[in-house]
């Protein structure tokens, strides 16, 4: 399975859930018992815990995650594998995972265990990284946000554009799709700009956050790599002035597929 810091975490999934309608096949306000499984820093977790009556609870197998999950949500938090849940038959009227499928080698085996600990609700939250939409007053940062995207999906180990076929692992795990809705996750930036936003348009200046993915982006471009970071940097320059003159903005739009299912 893939890692990732609390950082990084906490980057992708800003903004959130601050508008929670996508949820509602979940029946949150009926549940008593509810499992998120790879719950990573409990973004998703405190929300289920706002939405719903009953206890909750998050999992992940990084406890490093978990630690700093407790300590944002004061919720119960367990190290577990997400093939290897360790709670008996049926614990669960809901277990919800979100941008986990697309992390694990074998998906499959993780919803078939979501499916045993469950009497009733599974549910998957998962992206679709394939189909991000980004536009940017920078004419050079769409063009090569498509190329790094299009790398990175062929260079990881992982289906990370998974999300609008999660719905077939459902129903090979004896899961029966009930609902399937797409939430778009919209960022955008643009004056006044906040603190995590110049932060975001630093790292690109200095290619800090293409290196993050640096391994991956090489096994797809192989030597041209250090080409598309110097792009990359200068792309990057040419943020910081814009904003630094109010000019700069841009939109990215991640579509998660929704998918819940009766067991």
């Amino acid at each position: 399975m893939r890692e990732f810091t609390a950082e990084y975490l906490e980057h992708t999934r800003r903004g959130m859930w601050e508008e929670t309608a996508a949820l509602a096949p979940l029946s949150l306000d009926s549940r008593e018992r509810v499992l998120d499984v790879g719950c990573g820093t409990g973004e998703l977790t405190r929300v289920l815990d706002r939405e719903t009556p009953g206890t909750v609870i998050g999992a992940d197998a990084d406890t490093g995650l978990l630690d700093v999950a407790r300590e944002q949500t004061g919720l119960p938090m367990v190290a577990a594998d997400a093939t290897r849940l360790p709670f008996p038959d049926d614990t669960f009227d809901l277990v919800v995972c979100q941008a986990l499928l697309i992390n694990l080698p074998g998906p499959g085996a993780a919803v078939v265990e979501f499916a045993r600990v469950s009497s009733d609700f599974v549910a998957a939250v998962e992206p679709n990284n394939a189909a991000v939409e980004v536009s940017s007053t920078v004419e050079a940062e769409e063009r090569l946000e498509s190329r790094v995207r299009a790398a990175y999906l062929e260079g990881i180990g992982t289906d990370v554009a998974l999300g609008d076929r999660v719905e077939t692992l459902f129903e090979n795990a004896g899961i029966s799709v009930v609902a399937d809705r797409v939430y778009r996750h919209e960022k955008l930036v643009e004056p006044p700009y906040c603190e995590p936003a110049m932060e975001d348009a630093a790292r690109k200046a200095s290619g800090a956050g293409l290196a993050d993915h640096e391994s991956e982006i090489r096994n797809a471009v192989g030597e041209e790599y250090d080409e598309l970071r110097s792009e990359w940097r200068s792309m990057g320059r040419e943020v910081v002035r814009e904003m630094a003159a109010g000019e700069y903005r841009r939109r990215e739009v991640v579509p998660f597929e929704v998918t819940v299912g009766r067991v």
